[in-house]
């Protein structure tokens, strides 16, 4: 799937935060106790996050959600300093409320932990399965991704599941993973996915939008596309995927009930260091697929 959006290369801590599901506040505990890099500030003296921070930050809000301390994070990510205290807890008022009232409100209490406790037992059993970081991801995605032999996932397959389930939720990742499981599977596939890769990469700030290379580059890209749709579709993973629909619920295994920023909003707030000449490769390629699609579609009718 191709952006229609351009979406910016670096953001504020706020659009950092709103994506990544945490708060400023949390970002910049982060960067006290050295679990997060600071990152260079601009011009008007505000720090400015690129892809490499948010996909730090999001790991970070993946092992949280699991239930691994800061400490534990810091130490997994390499870091050395301690953890800073926990918050206090709230404190109840002078005045004696209704029993039954408090009993109600301790019951809702102790039912939520009892759920939270549930789901980081799952979490801390599907690692212990699956191994990290692939364990961090829904279910739904490892359990599709659980027959390929260690090491057969690169680690940016892994930062692009994660980026897709945070904007799409654990369906769509699971949808895409069919992509990573072709090119774990099909070498020369992943060959040619490296060489595309290598050459989009190479469409720095020193290419013009209109050089010839980038709709050259974008023809490739549009035929790779297709050569792994059918791949796809040989290997039976298209039927797998029809079946994910049929047996998907957003309430799954208990998943956080969390609001979900629309997919447009979150290209806004997810930076990619793209440069203009990239962006329209991107963007035309992701045009000639769908007229290739399309074309397919009406020969089949």
């Amino acid at each position: 799937m191709y952006p229609s959006l351009t979406p910016p290369r670096q953001v504020k801590i706020g659009d950092a935060a709103a994506f990544a599901g945490v708060t400023p506040r949390a970002i910049r505990h982060y960067h006290e106790i050295g679990l997060l890099p600071e990152p260079e500030r601009g011009g008007d003296g505000r720090r400015r996050y690129g892809y490499d921070d948010m996909i730090r930050l999001l790991w970070i809000r993946k092992m949280a959600d699991a239930g691994i301390s800061l400490d534990d994070m810091r130490a997994a990510f390499g870091e050395a300093r301690d953890e800073a205290g926990d918050e206090a807890l709230d404190q109840a008022p002078d005045q004696a409320p209704d029993i039954e009232s408090v009993l109600s409100r301790l019951e809702e209490t102790l039912a939520a932990q009892e759920a939270a406790i549930k789901r980081r037992r799952a979490a801390v059993q599907r690692l212990q399965a699956v191994g990290s970081p692939l364990g961090l991801l829904s279910e739904l995605v490892t359990d599709r991704l659980s027959h390929l032999p260690p090491g057969a996932l690169r680690p940016s397959d892994l930062d692009a599941l994660l980026v897709t389930e945070r904007i799409f939720g654990p369906l769509g990742a699971a949808i895409q993973a069919g992509t990573f499981i072709v090119l774990a599977t099909h070498p020369d596939l992943r060959a040619e996915e490296d060489r595309l890769e290598a050459a989009e990469a190479a469409l720095d700030d020193g290419v013009e939008p209109d050089d010839p290379r980038v709709e050259e580059l974008a023809v490739q890209r549009c035929a790779h596309q297709m050569a792994l749709n059918q791949a796809i579709e040989a290997s039976g993973l298209d039927a797998a995927e029809e079946r994910l629909f049929e047996i998907y619920d957003a309430d799954l295994k208990g998943e956080e009930a969390t609001k979900r920023m629309s997919a447009a909003t979150a290209i806004t707030k997810m930076p990619y260091d793209f440069s203009p000449a990239r962006m329209r490769c991107l963007e035309l390629a992701g045009r000639l697929v769908g007229e290739a699609l399309a074309d397919a579609h009406s020969a089949d009718s």
